[in-house]
């Protein structure tokens, strides 16, 4: 029987990565997005069931699993990518941003898992593979609200593991790194305020940093294919770094006490040594 993934967020980026990949491997499709009205490649493939879903719209979630499963019968992978990055001085992030950034990234992905498990406990199988990032368990300056979300997506994604195993259902972590998507564009929110000096000289040095970053990233092609692994392996592994960039870094994380490593995030970013 020909399986069946449901993905959140395919509309760009990562997401529609992802999609592209199990469908040319054989799985049907439901490609889930807050707009499928303006979608044109996506309808007109066969074994891919555009509908819409808004993570921070419960009801959405409900009907996408109902389309899901009167399309295909059976949804035997959830792959929970749908996501946003707030950054900046959290004194200069309106509540509405940070509200917004746990809702879509933390709420969307407990709604939409939550929604699912009935199903996959039904079957006694199912794979849940959440989209973390090597920022789920390494934070950059003024990556409060992100960081503090990806890290959420870690602890939920591990503890889960463990109640979900019973009733046979894998938990799994993507870990990328800094991928050439749209994240860097309408995904990617980024507050400030002149007027607070104080933190102007980290905004600049910050946002020097990650112009290079962002230019040196890989597509996310390369990503999708550690997300299908994680779907397709048959193992108990919970994370799953992808990219060269996550595995220096994670290492590096690894390998350092606090002290050494937080020196030479500064140093990367420009910022003076905490001492000064």
């Amino acid at each position: 029987m020909t399986q069946t993934v449901l993905i959140t967020g395919t509309s760009t980026g990562l997401g529609r990565a992802i999609a592209k990949l199990f469908r040319s491997r054989g799985w049907n499709v439901v490609a889930t997005m807050r707009n499928p009205g303006a979608e044109q490649e996506f309808t007109e493939l066969d074994n891919m069931l555009v509908t819409y879903l808004d993570v921070q719209d419960p009801e959405s979630i409900e009907a996408a699993v109902r389309a899901a499963l009167a399309r295909f019968g059976r949804i035997d992978a959830l792959v929970n990518n749908a996501g946003y990055g707030a950054y900046g001085p959290l004194e200069a992030t309106s509540l509405d941003r940070i509200h917004r950034q746990f809702d879509v990234n933390v709420f969307g992905l407990l709604a939409t898992t939550k929604a699912l498990l009935p199903h996959f406990r039904a079957n006694r199988s199912g794979t849940i593979v959440n989209i973390s990032s090597m920022g789920g368990r390494v934070a950059f300056p003024l990556g409060t609200l992100y960081h503090g979300t990806k890290f959420a997506v870690e602890g939920i994604s591990e503890a889960l593991q463990y109640e979900v195993s019973d009733i046979g259902v894998r938990v799994k972590v993507v870990e990328p790194g800094t991928i050439r998507t749209d994240f860097g564009g309408r995904s990617f929110d980024f507050s400030n305020d002149p007027a607070l000096s104080e933190y102007q000289p980290m905004v600049e040095a910050v946002s020097n940093a990650f112009g290079p970053m962002a230019g040196a990233a890989p597509e996310p092609e390369a990503v999708a294919e550690t997300v299908h692994r994680a779907v397709t392996d048959g193992t108990g592994t919970l994370r799953y770094v992808a990219g060269a960039d996550a595995e220096q870094l994670l290492k590096a994380r690894a390998d350092a006490d606090d002290a050494t490593f937080f020196a030479g995030v500064r140093a990367q970013f420009g910022l003076r040594p905490a001492s000064e």
